[in-house]
Parts: structure tokens; sequence; C-alpha cells
């Protein structure tokens, strides 16, 4: 699949298309509506640098994979777009299929620049190919953690699937409360039903549960729980991993779903650009873009500077990573080696904490910021 470039008068005047590889998750189990945002945040940018000129004149066209959650399938995309002659690679949601991706674009000599995945271990070891949009999550989550201790919820418990990702967002979240007293108690939601959750969950003195896992299910169904069980009527329940800022989740549980604190990576206000894009997403997708377009969009302007600036050989964009400095959709972006973190970082891009509001479950509030 690829996005054809734009041909308004003042865009690209000739020669070959510069291709970027995006890799997006468009099929279950992968979280579809994430990657059709990100897809769409990528594809407006793409537009919008071809109707500027291109790249030095040339179009940029994405040719688009779809990794369905999937971390072989992520890994054999990279292999087929480096032989395919991409400039460089863009994109993915889930963590660990970026993770392998990563992995793949290092071993390959191919850029790689992340646009949503937070695992702090994004590569085993530290890599001059690869660098990220979203902030890490030991960063995010640590914020996450903040807002519960402010709120009156140092003790929680967290519903969980197994996963590399659950699990460091959980051992974040207890060593940042730990040291206030507060505790997490885990609950393996693979060995537990939504009843059964609420059953535990009913018996310790947690007073916020922390949804861990995939969307829709069971995200969905241990809300609902949730919700009805009048034992946990006083019990908050968040997403820290931002399920709720999607359509689906509002469509799926309605009034349930609102009052569910999650993490969001936008500013109080976006840059001119972010609000010009902001417009553009709204009428590409038909609805108000996530954070999620936004740093789809940032990924593909970062690209087109550093490849208009240095050339389109693998080894220059490389090497230009300490040297963007892109006025993105939510703020100035640079990138810089961060202790613990193997891969150029955006350190850092605005973080906060919302929910749906109760009385307008189509309204989001901001709870906190980072």
């Amino acid at each position: 699949m690829s996005t054809p470039p734009s041909s308004p008068g003042s865009g690209p005047t000739g020669g070959a298309a510069v291709r970027i590889g995006a890799l997006v998750p468009l099929s279950r189990p992968g979280w579809v509506e994430a990657g059709r945002h990100l897809l769409a945040g990528l594809e407006s940018a793409v537009h919008d640098v071809n109707a500027t000129g291109g790249i030095s004149g040339r179009p940029l066209e994405l040719v688009v994979r779809d990794t369905a959650a999937d971390p072989e399938r992520a890994a054999a995309a990279v292999e087929e777009l480096a032989q395919l002659g991409v400039a460089a690679l863009a994109g993915e949601y889930h963590s660990v299929v970026a993770r392998a991706a990563a992995a793949r674009a290092d071993a390959v000599g191919l850029p790689f620049l992340c646009s949503s995945a937070v695992l702090d271990a994004l590569t085993e070891q530290p890599t001059p190919w690869v660098a990220r949009l979203c902030p890490a999550q030991s960063h995010g989550w640590r914020i996450y953690a903040d807002f519960l201790r402010g709120a009156g919820h140092p003790h929680i418990a967290v519903a969980a699937q197994s996963s590399v990702y659950w699990a460091a967002g959980t051992r974040i979240l207890r060593d940042r409360l730990a040291p206030h007293g507060g505790t997490v108690t885990e609950l393996d939601v693979s060995d537990l039903s939504p009843a059964a959750v609420c059953d535990r969950l009913a018996g310790t003195r947690a007073t916020a549960l922390l949804v861990l896992t995939g969307q829709p299910e069971p995200a969905v169904s241990i809300v609902r729980a949730v919700r009805r069980d009048r034992r946990l009527a006083g019990v908050m329940i968040g997403a820290p991993a931002g399920q709720p800022e999607f359509a689906e989740w509002a469509g799926l549980l309605g009034e349930d779903g609102a009052a569910v604190p999650f993490l969001r990576y936008l500013p109080e206000r976006l840059t001119a650009l972010g609000a010009r894009v902001d417009a553009a997403l709204r009428e590409r997708l038909a609805e108000a873009p996530s954070f999620v377009a936004f740093e789809g969009y940032d990924t593909v302007t970062v690209l087109a500077d550093v490849l208009r600036s240095h050339g389109t050989d693998r080894a220059s964009t490389a090497e230009a990573w300490p040297r963007v400095a892109v006025e993105g959709t939510r703020g100035p972006i640079r990138f810089s080696r961060t202790p613990g973190i193997g891969v150029w970082q955006w350190a850092w891009p605005p973080v906060q904490v919302v929910d749906r509001d109760p009385a307008e479950p189509g309204r989001f509030r901001v709870l906190h910021r980072g």
C-alpha cells in the first residue's frame, strides 16, 4: 500500500519519488483505531510536504505496511522496505512491535523515526539509527503516578495482561508510589474474569483500578463490571495507556467510559501549525484527531526536514538526528541522548492526564500536566 504524492501547482517539479516506509497497525489484533489516526497524520504531512515542493523537487511517497500488532510481521516489513530502497522508516504504535522493528532497522542500517511506541527499552543497545518522538514510558507513567498520588490514590490495583509493556508500566508505578507509602496490587486478567477482578479488587484497600489491557477487550468488559459492582462505587478507574482517547471507547461504553483518566501527549495549546493540521485532520478523519494523529504528522515533518537538509542517504539521515530543530504541531522538536534510553529521544513532548467529562463524554478535561 502506497500513498501517492499530491500534485498541486506548487508541488514537486519532477524526479523519482523519495519513499518513506510506514509501519501502522491496520488490522486486528492491532489497535486499528490508533493505526487509522497514525496513518492519517502521516498522510496529511506527506500531502503538505509535496504541496511545498517535496524533497528538493522530488515527491515524497509513503509505502505503508500493516503490522497487525505482530512483531515478526513488523520485522519482515522492515526487511522488505529496506530492499525496496526507502530512505527512512516511520510510525508504529505498539511498543513490542516497534521494538522488533527497531532491532531490524538497526541491523540493516535503516533510519527509523518511531512515532508512538513508548517502551523505554526500544532497543537492547544504544543505536544511531533510531529516534523517537513520543515520551518514554518511564517519563509519562511517572507523571501519571504523581497524578494518582495527588488525587488521593496511593493504593492502586492493576488489571493487567501479560506483556513486557504492561509489566514495565506496573513497575514504574510501584517505584514511584512506594517511597510515599503507596502500594500496587496486581490482578492477572489471563486468570480472572471481569467478575473475578471485581471480587479480588473488593478485598484490597485500593481506591483506583488501572486497566492495563488491550482495547476493546478485555478492557471494556472490565470497566463495565466495575461500574456495575456496588462494592466498588468509590473506586476510580484509570487507563494510562490512552484507551479512552478514541471514539470507539466512548461508543462502546457511553457514560461508563467517562471519568477514566489517561495519558495524552498534547500541549495546552497547539502551535500555529498544529491548529492548521487539526482542521485538516478533522476533515480527513471525520472526527476529532487524537494525539496519535499529531505524532504521525510530526514524524513526517521531521523526516522531510532531515531529507531536505541532509539528503536521502541513509547514513546521513541517521547522523542528522542530533541536529534536528523542527517546529512541530505540539512544539519545537529536538533529539538528545537520554540516560537509560538507547535511541535519540525528543525529551520531552508535552504530557497531560485527561479524562472524558461525565457531563459530556465527548469533551475532555485536563486533570494534570507533566
